[in-house]
């Protein structure tokens, strides 16, 4: 026999509501205790209910030290890609500054090649005059 599937949307009725939440709660509660001791693993799960009552579960003795846990792993984080940041941004502008430079060489090198591309034509100019002459 299958159940039936529930549509995900607000339950309107205050205490079906109220029965769902404390079914569910359980329901997630007892998933992260078998998480915990199937995997051994921290777990920490906490939840506020309509009225702001908390509810909360802890596989560990202090969710204090949980809280911790997370609150560290999260700046530390933070702070990997801040640096990881300022890296790429010290890369980018290092890679601006050097295609600048081959602009400017490239530049440089077009005039040079054009200046030599002149003074070939003039010299095959004065070598058509001394042919002639001679």
């Amino acid at each position: 026999m299958w159940r039936k599937r529930l549509e995900i949307k607000r339950i309107k009725e205050n205490s079906a509501r109220m029965i769902c939440f404390s079914k569910r709660r359980n329901g997630l509660i007892k998933k992260a205790r078998e998480l915990s001791v199937l995997c051994d693993v921290d777990v920490a799960a906490i939840f506020f209910s309509k009225r702001a009552k908390l509810y909360e579960y802890c596989s560990t003795d202090r969710m204090a030290q949980v809280l911790q846990q997370y609150q560290s792993r999260v700046e530390s984080e933070k702070n990997v890609c801040d640096t990881e940041t300022k890296l790429m941004t010290d890369a980018r502008s290092s890679l601006e500054e050097k295609e600048k430079m081959l602009e400017e060489e490239k530049k440089h090198l077009n005039e040079i090649v054009e200046g030599n591309i002149c003074a070939k034509k003039e010299k095959v100019v004065i070598d058509l005059n001394i042919a002639a002459d001679g």
